[in-house]
């Protein structure tokens, strides 16, 4: 059986950090929250959403940022994201090219790295 497609990915963050990821997936990022189920509420966390990307925040105790692992965004234009990051204070680090695509990093309010990459 093959493997359909991908569902989700999920982000680790610290207890409390729910209005942090708010402010940067949604307000920055331009996602959307989406409600969790009744039955997952109780976690903690939060769930964004922006066409067929979805990210999930779950809160892990001795939270340590994901610094290696990360997911890859594509973004239509990366220079001007990058500039759009700039104006809210969100530090990129450009990287190397991969064939056929330019690509960049973030980190979200929580430290985990976050790839952006623009298909040439």
């Amino acid at each position: 059986m093959p493997i359909l497609g991908l569902d989700h990915i999920q982000l680790a963050m610290p207890a409390g950090g729910e209005d942090k990821a708010r402010a940067f997936y949604t307000q920055i990022l331009g996602m959307g929250e989406v409600t969790k189920p009744d039955n997952l509420i109780g976690r903690g966390g939060c769930w964004f959403e922006l066409g067929t990307v979805k990210v999930h925040l779950g809160i892990e105790r001795g939270f340590a940022p994901a610094q290696k692992a990360h997911p890859a965004f594509l973004v239509d234009d990366l220079a001007a994201f990058l500039t759009m990051l700039a104006q809210h204070q969100v530090e990129a680090t450009e990287d190397e090219p991969l064939t056929g695509y330019l690509r960049a990093y973030i980190n979200d309010p929580f430290g985990n790295r976050i790839e952006l990459m623009q298909k040439l």
